[in-house]
């Protein structure tokens, strides 16, 4: 081990072959340690993608840096994460987009819209409420001094309102549930949630870093802008790529530049007006051409590449910076579980109950309301950035890295409670198209 470690570490004269010598062994244990631990996931029926998040973590300082510290910081060392930092970019990047290039907007149900709208709401505001409510009770016990009551209620109510959307959409494809109703409702609420909570940490952020509301308004507004642009102006001129693969049955080496250079972009574009580049590259892939021929080619190109090299680096990265020292004591810990509950019965009962009036049978409302409570590394990254502009401890850091990884690890189980595989396969069958004449017929499989 020494000896390899020692080669790692070696300096060639070509500074650049040093980088490379020092990058390449990292992806290899990441890699590792993501199917390895992917594998034990789905062993114990929960999805890979909770495997591959855990996985990071375990690569962080909570076992190989207490354990092999040494062994950490060769593997890892300065000069190599802000390159694992750029690659785990583009993977996030690249991995929206072709979750929004494959949404089958020729089966779209009537309504779909305003009913997403109306979970996407019911998802963000009991747990923003609840969690604000319970941020302002504990300010005095976890806050630091020079954030205000406000300021850190907002940012816990904002945390806990997100919903994992790279990890959602993970679970949905691994599934085959992207274009059923389920899915297709989640993925457009879960997006528009995450959005939502970015903008609160944009505003949060300008009020305490003191460069004003002007700042955050800004943002928001470039967004709009932005998404407007994409799906009104990009979208309409990427429509003869969809075309020519339609009639020849492939990608062109031509097209494959333009398909990679659009959701890069976008997540530059979107990083630089202030929102993640996660959501750039959404709506880079909402913009892409809509017939079936081109989804299924540009998937097959491109979605194992993403998934299985670029992904796992993503969550390593997010490992590496996990500390979950931060708490100790029997009070800190009933601190953990009273954010954890309130945190879980907003999102679970306040999706669940308003998809049931919306007119879903009550199997898929508890189905929903599962997926959405999985918030993943998206909290990971919120609070990342919260912790890195002084809006929270590293106690309350850690409690949240502790709330992602146990909702989403119960999002699957609790989704299989409410729909066993007949359901969901019947679910699957069904056409998306479904009418809102057909909803009374939804709640018969309930008492199955």
């Amino acid at each position: 081990m020494s000896g390899f470690l020692a080669f790692t570490q070696a300096s060639p004269v070509d500074p650049n072959l040093g980088l490379v010598l020092r990058v390449l062994p990292a992806l290899v244990v990441i890699l590792l340690a993501a199917a390895v631990c992917g594998r034990l996931a789905t062993m114990v029926m929960q999805p890979r993608v909770v495997g591959e998040m855990v996985a990071g973590v375990l690569l962080g300082p909570t076992l190989l840096g207490a354990v092999f510290p040494g062994a950490q910081e060769a593997l890892f060392p300065a000069d190599v994460r802000p390159i694992l930092y750029v690659l785990s970019t583009i993977g996030l990047t690249l991995y929206m987009f072709l979750v929004g290039a494959g949404m089958d907007h020729s089966v779209r149900m009537p309504g779909e819209t305003r009913r997403a709208t109306a979970l996407a709401a019911s998802g963000i505001l009991p747990s923003l409420v609840l969690g604000s409510a319970l941020g302002f009770l504990l300010w005095d016990r976890l806050s630091r001094p020079d954030v205000g009551r406000v300021e850190f209620a907002l940012f816990l109510g904002g945390a806990l309102s997100l919903t994992a959307f790279p990890m959602l959409a993970r679970i949905l494809y691994e599934r085959g549930l992207e274009n059923t109703r389920i899915g297709r409702i989640t993925l457009v609420a879960a997006s528009i949630d995450d959005a939502v909570a970015w903008c609160l940490l944009a505003v949060l952020s300008a009020v305490h870093l003191g460069t004003g509301g002007g700042d955050a308004l800004r943002t928001i507004g470039l967004a709009v802008v932005f998404t407007a642009v994409m799906l009104g102006v990009v979208a309409p001129l990427l429509r003869p790529l969809g075309r020519e693969v339609e009639r020849t049955g492939r990608l062109g080496a031509g097209a494959v530049y333009v398909i990679v250079l659009v959701p890069l972009t976008a997540g530059w574009l979107t990083d630089w007006i202030g929102v993640y580049s996660v959501f750039g590259g959404f709506v880079a892939g909402l913009a892409m051409p809509r017939e079936a021929a081109f989804r299924q080619a540009l998937h097959g190109r491109m979605m194992d590449v993403v998934s299985t090299l670029l992904l796992p680096v993503f969550f390593a990265f997010s490992g590496l910076n996990t500390h979950l020292g931060g708490i100790t004591g029997g009070s800190m810990l009933l601190v953990l579980v009273a954010i954890l509950f309130t945190g879980f019965c907003g999102k679970y009962f306040g999706c669940a109950l308003s998809t049931r009036a919306l007119g879903f049978g009550w199997r898929e409302s508890w189905a929903i309301g599962a997926i959405m409570n999985a918030r993943g590394l998206m909290i990971l990254i919120f609070i990342n950035i919260g912790l890195a502009q002084g809006l929270i401890t590293q106690e309350v850091f850690a409690m949240l890295v502790l709330v992602a990884v146990l909702t989403t690890a119960g999002a699957l189980p609790l989704y299989k409670l409410a729909m066993p595989e007949r359901h969901e396969r019947a679910s699957i069958q069904e056409p998306a198209g479904i009418g809102e004449a057909e909803h009374g017929r939804e709640a018969a499989p309930v008492s199955g």
